[in-house]
């Protein structure tokens, strides 16, 4: 199990970040940010293995909005 930032969104993020640069702000001026999407990596065969039950994501969205 693995949980961690979102690469394509940090990504666009560092897109922004050149953008402002060379929009000629100094980068000692632009804020840090913290990453706001994440992810969640399960390896199934090893949840298996352990003899654990891994719901699909639709039924973990379902379930969530109940």
């Amino acid at each position: 199990m693995s949980y961690g930032s979102n690469f394509a969104d940090l990504f666009r993020r560092a897109a922004d970040y050149v953008d402002k640069i060379l929009r000629g702000t100094k980068p000692g001026e632009i804020p840090v940010e913290q990453p706001t999407k994440f992810n969640l990596v399960i390896n199934l065969t090893t949840a298996k293995a352990l003899g654990l039950t891994i719901l699909r994501s639709e039924d973990c969205r379902s379930w969530l909005s109940r």
